[in-house]
């Protein structure tokens, strides 16, 4: 077992369930409330990383973060943050790949609140804030806990978007499904199996914890 690389993905997963939930409730409470031109094209912007090829989406970050852009350049020369072949890379990388995991069951979850509990909220002095906070939050909460949990466990396995923009450097980039890569091109299919059933078991217990909680979450109400 690399346990070297399980811990990579562990951290990767965690740092982009940080930086994507805040931005997630953000876009999707807002896709599910606004109406404006140009919508159908936003989401289906949003969704593009789901359906577009892992390597094909690996390749164009490579191009518009390496080294050689304008991006790549300046956050080198002005940050010191190399944004290929390093654990920022991989961050940036796995942010832009589970945008749709996040977003679409918090937009999901929030459409599917009434209106007009909004505006009930509103007219009895509730703020913006509190609205939020106190109404619809616990309302979509169901779909937030989904969208955690997907992100999360898509981020363990992705390996496609991972190897383009990170490689396979030990101890900074080669997270667990690379490591599961490697053992099965060095013919080391027992250390593939070991790896690949952490792999399922933990993905399995996830998944079914969200479902567990979701329904109780229903059933309270």
């Amino acid at each position: 077992m690399d346990t070297q690389a399980l811990w990579l993905s562990f951290e990767l997963a965690t740092a982009t369930l940080a930086v994507l939930l805040p931005l997630g409730l953000w876009a999707g409470r807002w896709l599910a409330r606004a109406r404006f031109t140009g919508k159908a094209l936003l989401e289906a912007a949003v969704v593009l990383p789901l359906v577009l090829p892992p390597t094909v989406l690996g390749y164009y970050l490579l191009v518009a973060l390496g080294g050689q852009s304008a991006i790549g350049a300046w956050v080198a020369n002005v940050l010191g943050v190399q944004l290929t072949f390093s654990f920022a890379g991989l961050l940036v990388a796995s942010v832009v790949f589970n945008i749709p995991f996040m977003v679409q069951p918090i937009q999901r979850a929030f459409e599917s609140i009434p209106r007009d509990l909004a505006e009930a909220a509103q007219v009895s002095g509730l703020s913006a804030w509190q609205i939020f906070w106190r109404v619809e939050l616990p309302l979509a909460w169901p779909g937030v806990l989904s969208a955690c949990v997907l992100t999360f466990v898509h981020t363990l396995g992705e390996f496609g978007v991972v190897l383009m923009m990170g490689g396979n450097i030990p101890g900074e980039t080669r997270t667990l499904a690379i490591a599961i890569y490697d053992k099965v091109q060095g013919f080391d299919l027992a250390g593939a199996h070991q790896m690949a059933g952490v792999l399922l078991v933990l993905s399995l217990v996830a998944v079914a914890a969200s479902f567990f909680a979701s329904a109780r979450l229903v059933v309270k109400r």
